[in-house]
């Protein structure tokens, strides 16, 4: 059978990608700057003016800047929200679709993912990144956040201990950080390795990584998104 086509707009360097090809979708990523390092069909062009009829399914990242916690910087700049106009043009379009943004970000009707739903992380250390998905269908059971499921576990006299404090990862521009570095100084960071092996990605750079969401969050949702369509067509 030919496989279902899937558009990832605002697509980066292919996180997002890469979980719907890995879900069993042919996958065309669309974004205004140049992507060398996307493992996929690319356009580079506006994703709000890129033809939708093509496809069964979209994907949608608009820029979170405007949502995250650093608007509240005395030096932040302002930034446009186009979720309302990407979530306008979805609709219109009669495909199942999902917007995935930062928590905090205006989504309606939405579910959150988290790295401990999948076991993510590296060493002893989490990967939790959270984010969040207004999808136009309903994609079933949502797994629940483990935190600290890498923090070594003891049982001594009855008592169940937690021997080593729950331990994070975190992928921002700047590198990947260790949570302990808030309480010493004397922390490394993490290697760009170690990062990209906590998001499952080995093909971008700290940058690229910094606005990813690793793959098993967009294999999930695609998963789910095929069951739709093809339950969709049997209906028919």
């Amino acid at each position: 059978m030919k496989r279902l086509r899937a558009l990832d707009l605002f697509c980066c360097a292919g996180g997002a990608s890469m979980g719907l090809h890995r879900a069993g979708f042919e996958v065309v990523g669309v974004d205004i700057r140049p992507q060398p390092r996307y493992p996929f069909t690319f356009f580079q062009g506006d994703a709000l003016q890129f033809p939708l009829h093509s496809f069964d399914f979209i994907w949608a990242s608009p820029p979170c800047q405007a949502h995250t916690a650093m608007k509240t910087m005395h030096n932040a700049k302002p930034h446009i929200d186009l979720i309302p106009e990407t979530r306008e043009m979805l609709k219109a379009s009669g495909i199942p679709y999902v917007i995935e943004n930062v928590v905090g970000a205006p989504l309606a009707d939405t579910f959150m993912l988290c790295g401990t739903m999948f076991g993510l992380g590296v060493e002893d250390a989490d990967l939790q990144r959270h984010r969040l998905f207004e999808p136009s269908f309903d994609v079933g059971l949502v797994p629940e956040c483990n935190h600290g499921a890498r923090a070594t576990i003891g049982v001594y006299g009855g008592h169940v201990r937690n021997r080593k404090r729950a331990r994070t990862i975190g992928i921002y521009g700047e590198g990947a950080r260790d949570s302990r570095r808030k309480l010493d100084k004397g922390v490394p960071d993490f290697t760009v390795e170690q990062g990209r092996q906590a998001m499952g990605i080995d093909w971008m750079t700290i940058a690229e990584l910094s606005q990813a969401i690793p793959p098993a969050y967009s294999e999930f949702i695609g998963r789910a998104a095929i069951a739709h369509i093809d339950a969709q067509r049997i209906a028919a």
